[in-house]
């Protein structure tokens, strides 16, 4: 009879402990949205930015970071990923106006003033001259004003977004330079001189590179977008297989029409980056809306009373 009595207990506390939890939690968003009643941007369109749903799907592209094997550079392996959710990426890179309206509300620091970036006058002109710090700074800002989950893109996010714009780096010498490595040396000279021109900061209002299949933006045009990924360095053995890895967090992967690295605080690629080569012409970003519920709830629960 006990024993069925406790049985009994346990079912309804299995039912009575997830209803009490929803209707916490329920009560939480309740006294949220009353007692902060207004997230709007001022100016800013009540639907928030434009963005893209990157569905689910599989996807072959190179991985991240500074390869070596046997003490010689080579080419990053190619990785097959799967995305495993959908995920909401802006479809245009946060614009100058947008991120001006950080600026003046006190959470943004002004952009560097680079001498080409007076080469735009639309309006809606990519942001540049920003930084890792800065992106980090403008995502938390419109997290708080919208009441949503804003962030950079990891690396995958990012690759998956540009489909086939996704560059692809690779000199394809691995074979011969492991007997001579001038040969890697003479491929990464010409690709270099073939960046240097293609070289063009100017730029040009929202949507001038066009959008890929996905319907994403300027993917692959003169701005370079940060993401949320540490670069890195990766040891492989003969049979490509990783034997050892140093992250470097404060240096990010940057992504554009090639990839680069770049240290958190750098906002003009001209002075100081982690990659040898090319810089980038200007660096810039767009953002990740987070939807998940758990994540949103939480953060709902960490803003009561902020």
């Amino acid at each position: 009879m006990n024993e069925g009595r406790g049985k009994k207990c346990l079912r309804d506390l299995a039912v009575a402990v997830p209803a009490v939890v929803l209707a916490v939690v329920a009560g939480l968003f309740v006294v949220d949205a009353v007692g902060r009643p207004d997230h709007a941007i001022p100016g800013a369109s009540p639907v928030g930015p434009e963005t893209i749903v990157i569905a689910p799907r599989t996807m072959t592209y190179r991985a991240d970071g500074d390869f070596q094997k046997n003490n010689y550079p080579v080419d990053a392996p190619l990785i097959t990923s799967k995305l495993q959710r959908a995920f909401e990426i802006m479809k245009y890179q946060v614009s100058t106006t947008d991120y001006e309206r950080c600026v003046a509300d006190g959470g943004c620091q002004p952009a560097e003033t680079l001498p080409h970036n007076h080469d735009a006058s639309a309006a809606d002109a990519p942001i540049v001259g920003v930084s890792y710090d800065d992106a980090q700074n403008y995502a938390d800002w419109l997290s708080r004003k919208t009441g949503e989950i804003w962030h950079l893109p990891t690396d995958e996010q990012w690759a998956f977004a540009a489909g086939s714009r996704f560059p692809d780096d690779a000199l394809g010498v691995e074979d011969d330079a492991a007997t001579n490595p001038a040969l890697r040396w003479l491929r990464d000279y010409e690709k270099q001189s073939a960046r240097k021109l293609d070289r063009n900061p100017a730029r040009r209002p929202a949507g001038a590179f066009g959008v890929n299949e996905l319907g994403v933006a300027d993917i692959a045009g003169n701005v370079w977008e940060w993401t949320q990924t540490c670069h890195r360095r990766v040891n492989i053995d003969a049979y490509g297989k990783q034997i050892a890895e140093m992250p470097s967090c404060g240096v990010y992967v940057v992504n554009g029409k090639h990839r680069a690295a770049m240290s958190s605080f750098i906002r003009n690629p001209k002075t100081g980056g982690c990659s040898v080569g090319v810089p980038p012409d200007n660096l810039g970003f767009r953002l990740v809306r987070d939807n998940r519920w758990h994540v949103v709830m939480w953060k709902r629960i960490q803003n009561i009373g902020a």
